[in-house]
């Protein structure tokens, strides 16, 4: 088979696919059904802004400096990495929505920080964090709950993690907050 008639054939399969929803028509007759194809993974949860007596209590809790490396996984639009970034940390936002990461560009290259602010667009549950110094999270408890064991396995002794609003069920923080009318917790990542 040439590259060519590759070619035509996976359009033809894309094109049989789209015009009938839930099943893709292979070449040999078979139907496979929709379940079974590549999906683009939605986000856990919906995005709701930090305020930013928040985000400053998050990054004061958490003694981010110039040294640091601030992981915000489920960034939205920045704003927690941008503010990050200006205390002279790098800062790496992660978040599966391409037009949250658009935003999240917009907004540093808005505040002068594209040199310290870089953001991805990945799924926070098999993102690379090792590097990170401090994380944080605006995530729903079960999420948190959900990225705890990677957080364990990834992150050194020593790393902060920082929760807006939701705990990590029974992981004891070191430390809770009340801002705004809203919660801060502060983890350090024990000796493994």
């Amino acid at each position: 088979m040439t590259r060519g008639t590759r070619a035509a054939l996976l359009t033809a399969v894309i094109v049989t696919a789209v015009a009938s929803p839930g099943v893709a028509a292979g070449t040999d007759e078979r139907q496979v059904p929709a379940a079974s194809l590549p999906t683009e993974r939605r986000p856990d949860v919906i995005f709701v802004p930090t305020r930013e007596l928040v985000i400053d209590a998050m990054l004061k809790a958490a003694k981010v400096g110039p040294t640091d490396v601030v992981y915000d996984l489920g960034c939205g639009d920045g704003r927690i990495v941008v503010a990050a970034a200006k205390l002279g940390a790098r800062a790496i936002g992660i978040d599966i929505d391409p037009q949250r990461i658009a935003e999240a560009n917009e907004n540093a290259a808005k505040n002068g920080v594209t040199g310290k602010a870089t953001f991805r667009q990945e799924d926070l549950f098999e993102a690379d964090i090792r590097d990170a110094t401090v994380v944080t999270l605006y995530l729903l408890p079960s999420l948190n709950v959900k990225l705890r064991p990677r957080l364990m396995d990834q992150l050194k002794p020593g790393t902060r993690v920082v929760s807006h609003d939701f705990d990590m069920g029974d992981w004891v923080p070191d430390e809770t907050i009340e801002v705004d009318g809203k919660t801060v917790y502060l983890w350090t990542i024990p000796a493994k």
